[in-house]
């Protein structure tokens, strides 16, 4: 069994990425901690209870269970930004479940805290998945140093390698939420990382004709996620896009480790101070920075593969 933490900011790709690791039958999931990013950590923390009602992952009686963990509410010391409505003003396309668990179902203990813990109880085995802002991870390494070394692998959705931006000129949403944390934990992660950049998902997005059959399922959990995912289809489909659900990326990578089929090992930054480039992932091919620690920037994928694990997850 893959043991993973999942680390979101619950819009309708980390819906998806969440749902395709409960799906896999050799995948546990020790727990959910929640950053705000493409809402606020309290609408995060209620979209991931409806993923986990839906997924049928709430029920403590019969033991399976998935803690859920609130994090931090803002960054390090930026000025929060928002996600400019992409996923709705909730993150969940604006389309709330009247019966929606309620926040008494959070965990008391805070997620930096359940992170450490988490790892220190199954050191060396756990796959840290981060497909948010990444506060959390950066706060609870500065509490844990020895963090790190902990950890089996760290599979980040963020950052970009061709200074081509999502919400600046030159940055991707997830780390310009928070250029200072997403600086930490590239810095202070030694343990394998791999990333699933803003411009690699783009290149291996999916035909719109792809959702129309996974949506064809009519199953509890299809129709969860095409209900959704309505709002941010709209957007896209306005903007020219193809689907794309980039936090999906990085979770298949972490269940599969013959879904990365090429990837480039290199050391990285991330850019502080620039006017227009904070945020900006910075690759060092002529080894700069003087760093021991490189990580592994996916390139390829296989996306036949992609598309069974998307399948199986709202089956």
């Amino acid at each position: 069994m893959k043991k993973i933490i999942i680390d979101v900011d619950a819009g309708v790709d980390d819906a998806i990425a969440i749902m395709m690791a409960l799906a896999n039958p050799d995948v546990e999931v020790l727990g959910i901690t929640c950053c705000y990013g493409n809402t606020s950590v309290e609408n995060v923390l209620r979209n991931v209870l409806r993923v986990l009602k839906v997924c049928n992952r709430l029920d403590i009686s019969l033991c399976h269970a998935i803690p859920v963990y609130r994090g931090c509410s803002k960054s390090l010391v930026a000025r929060t930004i928002n996600a400019n409505d992409f996923f709705g003003t909730d993150g969940f396309g604006d389309v709330p479940d009247p019966h929606a668990p309620g926040l008494d179902l959070v965990q008391k203990k805070k997620a930096e805290l359940a992170i450490i813990d988490l790892v220190n109880e199954n050191a060396g085995e756990v796959i840290l998945v981060a497909t948010a802002p990444l506060t959390n991870l950066a706060v609870a390494v500065q509490l844990e140093p020895s963090l790190p070394k902990k950890l089996k692998a760290l599979y980040i959705m963020g950052g970009n390698i061709e200074s081509r931006g999502n919400v600046t000129i030159c940055g991707e949403f997830n780390f310009v939420c928070d250029p200072e944390a997403a600086y930490n934990v590239l810095d202070r992660y030694t343990c394998p990382t791999y990333i699933a950049t803003w411009e690699f998902t783009c290149r291996n997005s999916l035909p719109w004709s792809f959702c129309d059959t996974w949506f064809c399922l009519h199953t509890e959990k299809s129709d969860f996620v095409e209900k959704i995912s309505r709002h941010s289809r709209k957007k896209a489909k306005e903007q020219g896009n193809l689907f794309d659900p980039c936090d999906a990326y990085a979770m298949a990578a972490a269940i599969d480790d013959a879904f990365i089929t090429e990837s480039e090992e290199v050391a990285v930054t991330v850019e502080l101070e620039g006017m227009y480039t904070r945020g900006m992932m910075v690759l060092d091919y002529m080894e700069k920075l003087k760093k021991v620690h490189t990580v592994f920037i996916m390139k390829k994928v296989d996306l036949e593969k992609f598309k069974e694990m998307l399948i199986n997850a709202v089956k």
